[in-house]
């Protein structure tokens, strides 16, 4: 069975964004390519830091994230080539809509004084990020096990060319964009 938020935009968002944007083709009406999830934790930090990034990540995303490591060596951050920075995840299909559907519905509303997203945070060519200073947002995290509040970085990336399309494809999905 296909998530809700697929079966939304194939039935409803799709036409009505065709007829909007004046796509005369269907494949040029947009639609999301991928969301990927980042969580950086802080290379001082206590030990055990990155396998609760990761756990916490695979209950919000569904999958199992990988971990990313340092590129170079900083001094100055007490940085070292090779050292665990913190983890990603791509979700693509199914668990993408699947979160998307989540991030809409439950995740958003649950942050103090929400007065919903800015519209100005597309990079010109159609993806939009978003950033969340706690993971706590999210109802599959369990509070009493958070030792650390952890920021989570989140990519929506469309196939929209530009930030236009991409805004009109959000919104019609049903993301609260302030005005």
């Amino acid at each position: 069975m296909k998530p809700r938020l697929y079966q939304k935009y194939k039935d409803e968002v799709a036409p009505s964004l065709a007829a909007e944007l004046g796509c005369s083709n269907k494949h040029q009406v947009p639609r999301v390519l991928k969301i990927t999830l980042n969580m950086g934790v802080r290379s001082d930090a206590e030990k055990g830091a990155i396998e609760e990034a990761v756990k916490e990540l695979a209950a919000i995303a569904g999958q199992k994230p990988v971990i990313t490591k340092a590129k170079q060596s900083i001094a100055n951050f007490k940085l070292r080539k090779g050292m665990p920075v913190g983890c990603k995840v791509t979700l693509r299909k199914d668990r993408m809509y699947e979160f998307l559907d989540r991030l809409i519905t439950c995740s958003l509303p649950r942050i103090r004084d929400f007065r919903g997203i800015s519209p100005r945070k597309f990079d010109g060519r159609g993806a939009y990020s978003i950033g969340f200073p706690d993971q706590s947002i999210f109802p599959e995290i369990e509070l009493d096990k958070v030792k650390r509040q952890q920021g989570l970085d989140v990519t929506i990336v469309t196939s929209a060319r530009e930030n236009k399309g991409a805004l009109a494809l959000l919104k019609a999905l049903g993301m609260p964009f302030s005005k």
